[in-house]
């Protein structure tokens, strides 16, 4: 049997809809957000969230999943080369910004640092959801990324699959994925892979290319599920390397003396760069081992509807490589469980309860292992529950969770906090409908943010972490309209996210030579302010027209400034163009403002127009549906810097690009 897609939701925080107009002129597709918990659809949520699926996903896909995003409205790329884009949410990012595959921690080092990839590989992705706001209770975003890893049903014909190859100019690169499910009876097997090579990407306007911007990626997965009337429960194992160039990266010569940190002499490194000469420009070599374990369960006990469970397992290991040398080496062991029970109808309440385990043990060893080794425990308890009366719907969520870390060489921490929400959806007319939600929410400080304690080349900085931070508390208020159906439909929102305590890494305006700044963890309270959403008019039944635009503005209170790294404005205007019912094409144009609100010692990013296109053709050959597709990116070359990225002022993005693919279905 096919499983519902019942989700963790509060495994993670609270509902969320989802912003994702259908293809029908003249009413939305309905969309369920696997997160939400409830099987709420995206006008009956109370905050905004977007979903990437389908040919739509196919097209906007790039080799990292932060570029792959960043078209939807208050999603950015952190930006740090060809194999590093971790995405931007309302212009927070790092360990604020949750990345699950399919409810479970990724369990990779990207949370760390800037320059450490995700290990989430958009290619095998069935369905990413965007979870924004209060709704991502604990975070500033969650990004859920749905997969086929684990099979939760029996192909129809016995077996199903799919293969895809692309190709691109601007940096000569070939991918491929492929994957095939086959079951009977009640057993069923799945094996999926891929592989990207890239080299090193071209420069708007020059003959130049950008040095070390190469990106290497292979991957592997093997499942296998037992399929029941009432459920499933499967397995799965996988691997992942990954080589990709360091930009920017540079060495220096640092010492203390004391609590005092001094660096000099940085090396040089040549500006071109390419396979043949790997060791001229610093890289990270990657290699990630994991296990899952997935099951649901129907009617598992008297009163509760479902059971779902979610386990993930990861040896994690990167090195970085500077002159064919291991430098620095980063290990992560990490086992991350959630347990759901969705509970049948109380007084007209439903809602889901649960439990999640997380267990980190962080090394690094090396010129730069400014982590000492550290040894995180979080554990969490969660509810959300659910009301409807009439054109009304309620929300009420409540978390509390306990961490403690203990760390080689450094006093041993301990955090707990609690985090609630409540909102409403009012569907005040057959179109129309007005979701608002307040939320309470408590985040424990990090690892890297109570120990860092030395320099970072990636970033060209001395970190120097914090003990006494204490957590920070968000008090999160938003307001979200919708028109769900008709032949113009829209959604607006608009929030404020006041956090008391809030963690920052700031700029102390120490030059320590070398090239170096040296950067402090603090708390101080800070406000976030935005607002952000999209209008799709369908002007023919070929023809659909959509302005979209975002939004964010970050300050410290009580006049400390600007927080550093605060997305500039965007707007921008999309045509989608049915040609015939197999030909489509899309043309799509942006404007990202200059960023001239800066924190202490942040420089001034400037603006620049974005624009792209693509076309697609599909059809079927017998059992085989198709897609050729051809899109471009950067059409007009521009020199473009991404503010939210720690190395904008070295690095540009990737000039003029044509992509080529095909995908089969079969």
């Amino acid at each position: 049997m096919k499983s519902k897609l019942h989700p963790l939701a509060w495994a993670i925080g609270l509902a969320l809809p989802a912003s994702v107009w259908g293809a029908d002129p003249l009413e939305l597709q309905p969309v369920v957000v696997s997160a939400s918990g409830l099987d709420r659809q995206s006008h009956e949520m109370t905050t905004p969230a977007a979903v990437m699926e389908g040919d739509e996903l196919v097209l906007r896909r790039e080799a990292t999943l932060g570029e792959t995003l960043e078209s939807l409205p208050g999603v950015r790329s952190s930006s740090f080369g060809a194999g590093v884009g971790r995405p931007v949410i309302r212009g927070l990012d790092g360990a604020r910004v949750k990345v699950l595959s399919d409810g479970v921690e990724l369990l990779d080092a990207s949370t760390m640092s800037p320059d450490h990839a995700v290990t989430s590989e958009p290619l095998l992705a069935e369905r990413i959801e965007v979870l924004k706001g209060p709704a991502a209770l604990l975070y500033g975003g969650v990004v859920n990324v749905i997969d086929r890893k684990i099979p939760t049903y029996i192909p129809e014909k016995g077996y199903e699959g799919e293969l895809e190859l692309r190709a691109n100019s601007v940096a000569n690169e070939g991918a491929g994925v492929f994957g095939i499910t086959a079951g009977s009876g009640n057993f069923a097997v799945r094996a999926e892979g891929t592989k990207r090579q890239a080299d090193a990407y071209e420069i708007p306007g020059s003959p130049n290319k950008q040095a070390g911007s190469y990106n290497d990626t292979d991957s592997f997965t093997l499942g296998a599920s037992y399929i029941g009337e009432r459920g499933y429960l499967g397995a799965a194992y996988g691997e992942q390397n990954n080589r990709y160039g360091l930009l920017a990266h540079e060495h220096a010569d640092c010492h203390t003396h004391g609590s005092d940190w001094h660096c000099g002499g940085h090396d040089d490194h040549d500006d071109e760069h390419d396979h043949d000469h790997e060791g001229a420009v610093p890289y990270v070599d990657m290699r990630q081992k994991r296990w899952d374990l997935r099951g649901e369960l129907s009617d598992p006990l008297p009163g509760f509807a479902l059971a779902r469970l979610r386990v993930g397992h990861s040896n994690y290991q990167h090195e970085e490589i500077e002159g064919g040398e291991v430098g620095t080496r980063f290990t992560n062991d990490a086992t991350d469980a959630r347990l759901e029970l969705t509970h049948q109808p109380l007084f007209g309440w439903r809602g889901v309860l649960g439990a999640q385990t997380l267990r980190r043990d962080f090394e690094a060893l090396g010129e730069e292992a400014y982590i000492p080794q550290t040894l995180t425990r979080n554990h969490g308890l969660f509810l959300l529950e659910e009301y409807t009366a009439g054109a009304w719907s309620y929300e009420l969520g409540l978390r509390h969770e306990w961490q403690d870390i203990d760390a080689d060489g450094r006093p041993d921490t301990d955090h707990s906090g609690t985090s609630l929400s409540a909102g409403a959806v009012w569907t005040f007319a057959p179109q129309y409908s007005l979701g608002f939600s307040l939320s309470r929410s408590q985040r424990l400080p990090s690892a890297e943010e109570l120990y860092a304690n030395g320099p970072h080349a990636a970033t060209r900085t001395v970190e120097l972490g914090n003990l006494d931070l204490e957590e920070e508390t968000s008090h999160n208020a938003e307001l979200t309209l919708r028109k769900f159906a008709g032949r113009t439909t829209f959604s607006f929102s608009l929030f404020r996210n006041q956090v008391d305590d809030f963690i920052y890494a700031a700029d102390t305006g120490h030059d320590i030579g070398g090239g170096y700044r040296e950067i402090e963890y603090r708390q101080q309270d800070a406000v976030l302010t935005g607002a952000e959403g999209e209008v799709r008019f369908q002007a023919t039944d070929a023809t659909a027209f959509t302005l979209f635009g975002d939004h964010v503005r970050g300050k410290l209170r009580d006049g400390g400034g600007d927080l550093p790294r605060i997305p500039a404005d965007r707007l921008g205007v999309r045509v989608e163009q049915s040609f015939t019912p197999v030909l489509n094409g899309q043309l799509e144009f942006y404007r990202v403002q200059r960023q001239d609100e800066l924190a202490d010692y942040e420089s001034e990013t400037g603006g620049y127009n974005m624009l792209g296109a693509s076309l697609g053709y599909s059809g079927s050959l017998e059992q085989t549906d198709y897609l050729l597709y051809l899109k471009a990116n950067n059409l007009l070359d521009e020199k473009a810097r991404q503010h939210t990225s720690f190395i904008k002022d070295e690095v540009l993005l990737p000039g003029r690009n044509l992509t080529v693919g095909v995908r089969l279905a079969f």
